[in-house]
């Protein structure tokens, strides 16, 4: 939903003393404000949820005229890029206790340690909770915004989005906990009453991700192109990671410029050996990614896709150390800091470059358009046929990509099991015995996609 939004206006205002929200969130960033939820009235927000931009869950009220009344935050501060967030905020206002007005509830656990602003906007230690029965913006007849407005969008992805109107849940109404995994996730269908303007968006028709699945028929408009996506609470696949950088050998970290859900990234600034590496790593088992070179400033710049065993690496200002086992747009590969001759397949920009991790054997290989170079044969376990040796022992890989020239720009999309290189889905997909993730060419038997659900086959 990074680029667009959803927008809704009520026939008639519902309970504005009590109602609740709660969604699934998956950022995309760690460092921008995000907008849940929010309502607008003369075209500008006066009330609503967020998380800010020191990344704390922030609900906000404001009157008509823009004048400041609430804000209750998080002490915690949300970072994570590789999951998905459960996020409720319950109000009731009519609570004599201040602390019972708001509550926030993350992963099923709810947020005791709060602070907020004072009337005059500036930051408190305390939060500023609503007066008592006061009534608040949010559920008038005013338009209501899910993952931004006109304005501002939402770095991120939403799920499983309902909103009560006229009870104060807690976050047990909507998730639990596996019995098995011990994680936290989402009741598809939980037992609550969703009141005149309440509803319950799902995303789960690409067609209409606005449809209202409680049974009100309170359907929200699509504003701008939305992308489905099946990285799930359920299963989340890995991204590109923003807080993984590479300084070039100097002082400065140049971190990657992420689009599209993490899955297309600019590789560091124009510094000499500028990386992105994923969210998601693996010490034992099979992986399978995709891989697309979208373009680069300089031809034949030697653009990499590969693993790494050693994030820490990127410190140095050789790319090709002893951490890595890269595949050169030239044809080379560069193995734990040594080249091998010429694989004679190089890949230019369009061409879809699988990889193909078996850890279990300690091999790697990649492919062009479907086609192993080396003659590689990903299922011929220890005798490698094809392969590139990585290092022994049980390291932790991560995929990677990068440019190794100064000066040189790469751009990359992956698709780690999702089904789109950015935001083009896969025109025909291949086979995949380990039903895990949708790429665009046949997954080696015995390999799966890089994801939760991956991790726990």
């Amino acid at each position: 939903m990074a680029s667009a939004y959803l927008s809704r206006t009520p026939s008639s205002a519902g309970n504005r003393k009590t109602w609740t929200w709660s969604g699934w969130v998956k950022l995309f960033k760690g460092n921008s404000q995000l907008i849940l939820f929010s309502e607008q009235t003369n075209s500008y927000p006066t009330g609503g949820l967020y998380i800010n931009g020191q990344q704390e869950i922030r609900l906000y009220f404001g009157t008509a005229s823009n004048s400041f009344q609430c804000a209750v935050d998080t002490d915690a501060k949300y970072r994570d890029v590789s999951g998905w967030y459960h996020i409720v905020c319950a109000v009731d206002t009519t609570q004599v206790t201040d602390s019972d007005r708001v509550k926030f509830y993350v992963n099923g656990v709810l947020q005791t340690e709060l602070n907020g602003l004072t009337s005059s906007g500036a930051g408190s230690s305390d939060p500023l909770y609503p007066s008592q029965n006061y009534d608040c913006l949010i559920n008038t007849a005013n338009v209501h915004y899910i993952g931004g407005d006109n304005n501002y969008s939402a770095d991120c992805s939403m799920t499983h989005v309902h909103f009560i109107d006229g009870t104060q849940y807690q976050a047990s109404n909507f998730g639990e906990t596996d019995s098995t995994t011990g994680i936290w996730k989402p009741k598809t269908a939980p037992s609550v009453t969703y009141g005149t303007n309440g509803f319950f968006l799902k995303f789960e028709n690409s067609g209409a991700f606005g449809t209202d699945s409680s049974g009100n028929s309170n359907n929200f408009t699509v504003n701008g192109t939305m992308t489905q996506t099946i990285d799930t609470p359920s299963n989340v696949f890995a991204t590109w990671n923003p807080l993984v950088g590479s300084n070039a050998g100097g002082a400065t970290v140049y971190y990657p410029n992420l689009e599209n859900g993490n899955t297309k990234a600019t590789p560091g600034n124009t510094a000499q050996n500028a990386i992105a590496a994923s969210t998601l790593g693996a010490s034992s088992g099979k992986w399978y990614a995709e891989f697309v070179l979208v373009s680069e400033t300089d031809s034949g710049a030697a653009s990499f896709i590969g693993v790494t065993d050693d994030l820490s690496a990127f410190q140095t200002e050789n790319i090709q150390t002893s951490s890595q086992v890269l595949y050169g747009d030239n044809g080379t590969v560069y193995s734990r800091n040594s080249s091998t001759p010429d694989t004679g397949t190089s890949f230019s920009t369009g061409d879809v470059v699988g990889v193909a991790l078996d850890l279990d054997n300690n091999y790697i290989y990649f492919s062009v358009n479907g086609t192993f170079v080396s003659s590689g044969d990903p299922t011929s376990g220890s005798s490698g046929t094809g392969g590139y040796t990585l290092g022994s022992g049980t390291n932790e890989y991560f995929f990677m990509v990068g440019d190794s020239r100064d000066g040189n720009t790469s751009v990359f999309t992956a698709n780690f099991g999702n089904g789109y290189q950015g935001t083009t889905a896969v025109s025909s997909a291949g086979t995949n015995a380990s039903d895990n993730g949708i790429f665009e060419y046949d997954v080696p038997t015995g390999y799966t996609a890089l994801s939760t659900k991956g991790l726990n086959l």
